[in-house]
This record gives C-alpha cells, sequence and structure tokens, in this order.
C-alpha cells in the first residue's frame, strides 16, 4: 500500500514538474520571437524591431532580485508556490493586455508589458527552479530535470512555431496572444495541485542574509571554484557549434533560409526533447558523474557531424542527420547539465543559487559569437568545427577532477566542507569582488552614455578622461576577476592533490 501511494505521488509531481515546466517555457517566444514576427507583419521599422529585443534583458539579470524569494514568503501557498501563482497570475493578465494593443498605435505601450511580461517571466523561471531542486531527492533530479526540460521545450515550440502558424492562417495576432494568455492557466492549475517543499529547511531571516549567505555557503565549500568553471566549461563546446550554426548552413554549405528553417528549427527541435527523454531514463540507472562524462563526450562527438557537413558535396540528408544527432546529444547533456544545477543548490538559499549559476552557464553561449566569427575567418569552417570538439575537452577534465566531490553531494545531499588555505581562499574572493565592482562601475558609466549624456555633454577633454576611465575599469576588472578565478582553481587543485597524497 505505502508502495502504490509512493508511485502515485511520484507520477504526481512528474506531472506537475511538466506542466510548471510548460508554464516556464511558454511566455519566452512571447517577448521575443513570436513578438518581432508580429512587429514585422505590422511593417515597423528593423531599427524598432532591433531595439526591442533588449527587452529580454531580465532573463540574464534575474539573479539581481532572486534572493527576494528566498527570503520573504507570501500570505498564501507557501515560500514556493505563493510567488509561482503570483507570477502566473501577472503573465495571464500581461499576455492578454499586450493582445489587446496595436503595434503601430501603442508601441510604446506595448514595450513596456513586454518588459513586465519578460520580468514576470524571468521570476517565475526562478521559483520554478527553486521548486523543482527544493522537492525532488537526489536520486529523483535527473528524471525530474528531464521532464521540466521537455515542458519547457514543448511551450517554446507552441509559443513560437505553432503560434506564428495560427496567427497567420487562422485567429491574428490579438487572438492568438488571447489564447496563450489562456495556456497560461496550465500553469496556475499545476500550481494549486502541487505539494509545497518540507518546511523544515532553514530559510535566510534578513535580505542581507539572503544575498551574503548563498555566497558564503558556496564558496566554503570544497572544489567551488573548479566547480564554477565547470559550469561555465561543461557546455563550451556545444555553445561553438550552435554559436555559427545558421550562418554556416547558409553561407558555409549552401542551403536556402526556408531549408534551413525547416530542418534545423524543428527537426533540431524534435531530437532535443527526444533527447532530454533519454537523457532523464538513463539518468536513473546512473549516477550523476558518469552521466555528465557520457553525455559531454555524446556532445563533443555531435559536433562532427557539422565538420562532415563543411568537407563533403551539399546534402540535405547529410544536414538532417548531423543536426539531429547534435541535437540529441546536446538535449541528453542538458538534462544531467540541469541536474547538476540542482544538486549543487543548497536548499535553504536554491532560489539565489540556482539564479546565480543559471546565469553563470550562459557566459558561454552569450559570449563565445566574436571569438566564433574571428575563427572562422581565419581558419574557414572545417577546422572551426573540429576546434568546437576540443573546446569540449576542458570541461570533461575538469569534471573528472571534481568526480569526488560531485559523487560525495549525490550520496549525502551535502557539501563537503573546505578547510585548507582559508587565506588564500579570502584574498581570491577579494579579487573576484574588487574585479565585480569595476565591472559593475563600468556598467554605470554605459547607462550614464545612454541617458544623460546627450542631456549633459561633455567637453573634449571630459570625454578623453571618461574614454580612458571606461578602459581602465573594463580591462581591470576583467584582469581582477581572472586574477581571482585562477587563484581560487590553482587553491583547489592543490587541495585535491594534497587530499591525495595523505
Amino acid at each position: 500500500m505505502m508502495n502504490n501511494n509512493l508511485k502515485s505521488s511520484k507520477r504526481r509531481d512528474t506531472l506537475i514538474l511538466l506542466l510548471l515546466g510548460f508554464a516556464s517555457g511558454l511566455p519566452l517566444a512571447l517577448t521575443s520571437g513570436t513578438f518581432q514576427a508580429w512587429m514585422t507583419v505590422a511593417g515597423l521599422d528593423l531599427t524598432t524591431i532591433g531595439f526591442f529585443s533588449l527587452v529580454g534583458q531580465a532573463y540574464v539579470f534575474k539573479f539581481l532580485w532572486s534572493p527576494l524569494m528566498d527570503r520573504y514568503h507570501l500570505p498564501f501557498l507557501g515560500r514556493r508556490r505563493g510567488w509561482l501563482l503570483l507570477t502566473q497570475v501577472a503573465l495571464v493578465i500581461l499576455i492578454f493586455a499586450i493582445g489587446c494593443l496595436n503595434p503601430q498605435s501603442d508601441l510604446w505601450l506595448m514595450a513596456g508589458l513586454a518588459v513586465l511580461i519578460a520580468f514576470f517571466s524571468a521570476s517565475q523561471d526562478i521559483v520554478f527552479d527553486a521548486y523543482k531542486t527544493d522537492i525532488l531527492s537526489a536520486d529523483q533530479r535527473g528524471n525530474g530535470a528531464a521532464v521540466s526540460v521537455l515542458g519547457y521545450r514543448i511551450a517554446m515550440l507552441v509559443s513560437g512555431g505553432l503560434a506564428l502558424w495560427i496567427a497567420h492562417y487562422y485567429l491574428g495576432w490579438r487572438s492568438t496572444y488571447w489564447l496563450m494568455s489562456a495556456l497560461m492557466i496550465i500553469g496556475i492549475i499545476a500550481t494549486l495541485n502541487a505539494r509545497e517543499p518540507t518546511t523544515e529547511i532553514p530559510t535566510p531571516r534578513t535580505i542581507e542574509q539572503a544575498i551574503l549567505e548563498p555566497l558564503k555557503d558556496f564558496f566554503g565549500r570544497n572544489n567551488a571554484w573548479l566547480i564554477l568553471l565547470l559550469i561555465v566549461l561543461y557546455k563550451m563546446g556545444d555553445a561553438f557549434a550552435g554559436s555559427l550554426s545558421t550562418t554556416f548552413l547558409i553561407r558555409g554549405v549552401g542551403f536556402n533560409a526556408g531549408e534551413v528553417g525547416l530542418v534545423n528549427k524543428t527537426l533540431g527541435l524534435l531530437a532535443t526533447i527526444v533527447g532530454v527523454l533519454i537523457g532523464g531514463m538513463l539518468m536513473q540507472r546512473l549516477t550523476l558523474f558518469r552521466a555528465l562524462m557520457i553525455f559531454g563526450i555524446l556532445q563533443a562527438v555531435s559536433n562532427f557531424g557539422y565538420w562532415i557537413l563543411a568537407v563533403t558535396d551539399k546534402n540535405i540528408i547529410t544536414m538532417g542527420s548531423a543536426i539531429f544527432f547534435e541535437n540529441l546529444c546536446g538535449g541528453m547533456g542538458t538534462a544531467a547539465f540541469v541536474a547538476l544545477l540542482m544538486t549543487l543548490c543548497n536548499r535553504s538559499f536554491s532560489a539565489t543559487q540556482f539564479a546565480l549559476l543559471s546565469a553563470l552557464s550562459a557566459v558561454g553561449r552569450v559570449y563565445v559569437g566574436p571569438v566564433a566569427g574571428w575563427f572562422v575567418e581565419l581558419y574557414d569552417w572545417p577546422l572551426f568545427y573540429l576546434f568546437t570538439i576540443v573546446a569540449a575537452v576542458p570541461g570533461l577534465l575538469l569534471l573528472a577532477i571534481c568526480r569526488q566531490t560531485l559523487e560525495y553531494t549525490q550520496q549525502t545531499d551535502s557539501f563537503l566542507p573546505r578547510n585548507l588555505f582559508p587565506a588564500q581562499y579570502n584574498l581570491a574572493i577579494k579579487f573576484l569582488i574588487a574585479g565585480c565592482y569595476m565591472l559593475a562601475i563600468r556598467l554605470l558609466l554605459l547607462f550614464w552614455d545612454l541617458i544623460f549624456a546627450k542631456l549633459h555633454p561633455l567637453s573634449s577633454m571630459e570625454s578623453n578622461l571618461m574614454a580612458y576611465l571606461k578602459e581602465f575599469l573594463m580591462g581591470g576588472g576583467m584582469l581582477l576577476c581572472i586574477i581571482g578565478v585562477v587563484l581560487g582553481c590553482l587553491l583547489d587543485y592543490i587541495s585535491i592533490r594534497r587530499k591525495q597524497t595523505l
């Protein structure tokens, strides 16, 4: 009887995670690709459409307000479900409201609503990531990660390609957005029927504690610096391969945009979904370390398909095979990687730590583009895709180095404390903090240029001084951050070697 109840509870949790994953992924395209398509059909100029791509910045900076969701409880449904319900109700209202407007006459009101949709969508992501981290035990995280990613991907397909098709052939843009608003009610139903994670976990008592304690907790662990570097590097080969894939298929191989759109987007998304499902099933039989290693190797090898495309004649079957295999392996790697992020989060601060770690994991995806373009210009496509395989190797080596720490955490659901080199580790943290402060000041100066420079023009001498200051802050901040990270990783490595020799 108890076994049946446990299985029933697990099935219910799986369904809830699938539906909440769907609700989490649905708003994304409604402020990006689908929204751009609506403005394009409405006849807006490219500069305006390009400007609207900035509304998605909330997804990048969501870690800034994530401590609020760890610290404060709303007076209904508990610590996690209360915030989920608030963000979902807001999204239902906002998506319906933006569907009532016209891009040609209500452009700036639409911009404001799009920013709010992105903000509440990013906030929903914060709470959902924390919820699944809190609700899943160590042995359930692989399957839970796969199910939530599956729901997310299905929602992206619905609010992306399917929404465009419905808007064009059947309902028009307004009614399509109203339909998407109605589909968000799925998330509300899932939240109301979900179970709240256990209340035995201690929560931050002050907002200061909610901001500082997650950082102290993470950097007080064994191998913390190497694990941070692992998060950045694990999907680096994937990031390089995907950064110029569309350009490669059109300009490098010679396919037209229609062929690329049909195969790369539709077949690629299908392969990712299949990969996520396979990854989730395999992770029930593998340890987290083994899943990450096997899927990471497959991710690297799958880029070989693009090299074959680059050195053979144009063939749509070859393209489809390469895209399917690469996305299949990428989906498997994503399932394991999300499980890794959940494993690394302390449940007391899961909203803040998951938001920070997921933001860090996006570094490769966001910043490899310029390097990839430079590499292709110098060495052409075949060598570039061989390089993407090599780019995956550092992440796999780091994974092997961190094996003991990851296996201990998965087995005990706790973290090995750091007990060597306290003064040197503090110095590494100070370098990192100083570098972050310099980069933050540089960011503030950028906002000054965008908002106030036209109102208060600078003299020629002041402009030159400001330019030197910006270069100093950017270069100095990057250098200090790199020194801090390198010193921290070096101390981690020395600690591992010392423990192995004891």
